[in-house]
């Protein structure tokens, strides 16, 4: 299988108005244990559902480093990433001012755990828990992160 290599570019960061499809970066951390492939999901802070590290792009960072930056801010992770989205998904963000809820892309990027550490800047309000790729598919209630959970196979690439 041969990879396209495309170079990423800092984000500038615009205008968007409240009705617009916001995009999110996110990191699917992973790892092996005993010669099986495991990832990392961690609970959402308000409605506790299991999901990946995601966040909003930030100005001058490319889209693989803000997923990085996303990993640690909310796992404690830090690792390597790999510069290719391996899927977007789809999902709403419920505002807590009460707003409508917002579209959200996510696009997300594989990244090797290297260092795991206990004190991360949400570690008091997020559980984290390694599992394996088939109890990730269970876990997580988006059908299409679930999607790009179940076809992961980091033989793809070279970390």
């Amino acid at each position: 299988m041969s990879m396209i290599r495309a170079r990423q570019h800092p984000v500038k960061l615009g205008r968007s108005t409240k009705d617009s499809v916001r995009t999110q970066f996110g990191a699917l951390v992973w790892r092996y244990r005993k010669d099986k492939v495991q990832v990392l999901l961690i609970k959402s802070r308000r409605r506790k559902r299991w999901i990946i590290p995601k966040g909003w792009p930030m100005d001058g960072q490319t889209p693989v480093q803000a997923a990085a930056t996303e990993a640690w801010e909310e796992a404690g992770i830090k690792g390597r990433p790999a510069p290719i989205c391996i899927g977007l998904y789809s999902y709403l963000k419920y505002p807590r001012d009460g707003h409508p809820p917002m579209p959200c892309v996510v696009a997300v990027f594989p990244l090797k755990a290297r260092w795991v550490f206990d004190k991360y800047p949400e570690a008091d309000q997020r559980k984290r828990k390694w599992v394996t790729l088939k109890k990730a598919v269970e876990m997580v209630d988006d059908p299409e992160l679930a999607q790009i959970i179940r076809h992961f196979d980091p033989r793809h690439y070279r970390l």
